[in-house]
């Protein structure tokens, strides 16, 4: 079975537009806990233009009373963001290669030309009791890099495939993710997801076979605008559950 992770991003991103505490990204992560999320993840930025920082902490303390539920914290590994991810403590860090301006995460890691950064961040993170987990493209080498340095799970990031859903090139993307999950059996590294799949592409993509979790966040945020919040995430958990 797959773990559903929920990415409350979208949630911050529309209180913050109010300037006040509405809606409360604390109250939607234990809405979506009563609802059979496994797992809650914010990517906070530097600029806090949606989770902040003290979100984290928050959550934090949620996810900790409820034992069934990981808590996931995504972002570029600078030293603030580090300081704040050891201090927190999650179940699980996963690093990006993001800029500070980027709208969203839009590539995986280069492991080879970063590993010398990316060593003593995963030697970090272990010492603390964190697993780690590497945002990666699609691609075997990056997958085997990955383990090779020590990073405890991969995410594949998935807009290659989301994007080709309704095109003819979906099959090849399909493989390609196909591949990348079978170097990651051989190097015995235990696979996540997320970027772009929603309630019509997950089902697809999780016959794969193999990921642990899926984070989504922006396409659920919208199913739930659409069809309500208790429809959508009862949907992507039987989806979840037929891995």
């Amino acid at each position: 079975m797959t773990r559903l992770s929920v990415n409350l991003n979208k949630i911050a991103l529309l209180r913050n537009s109010r300037g006040r505490n509405y809606p409360s990204v604390a109250e939607f992560a234990e809405r979506f806990i009563a609802l059979g999320a496994g797992g809650i993840t914010v990517h906070p930025r530097q600029d806090e233009r949606h989770t902040r920082r003290a979100d984290v902490y928050a959550l934090a303390e949620i996810c900790r009373s409820h034992e069934q539920v990981e808590f996931n914290i995504e972002g570029y590994p600078s030293q603030d963001f580090l300081n704040m991810v050891c201090e927190v403590k999650p179940d699980q860090c996963t690093l990006v290669p993001d800029t500070v301006d980027q709208i969203t995460s839009d590539h995986g890691w280069d492991i080879e030309n970063s590993s010398s950064m990316l060593v003593p961040v995963l030697d970090r993170l272990r010492g603390v009791g964190i697993r780690s987990s590497l945002f990666v493209d699609p691609d075997p080498l990056q997958v085997a890099a990955a383990s090779k340095i020590g990073a405890g799970r991969i995410e594949l990031y998935t807009e290659l495939y989301a994007s080709s859903y309704h095109g003819e090139s979906r099959s090849v993307a399909l493989s390609a993710y196909c591949e990348a999950v079978q170097a990651a059996r051989l190097a015995n590294i235990g696979v996540n997801a997320g970027h772009d799949l929603n309630l019509e592409n997950l089902s697809e993509f999780l016959a794969i076979g193999s990921i642990l979790e899926v984070s989504i966040g922006h396409a659920l945020t919208v199913e739930c605008i659409e069809y309500g919040i208790s429809h959508v995430v009862a949907s992507y958990l039987r989806i979840c559950a037929q891995e």
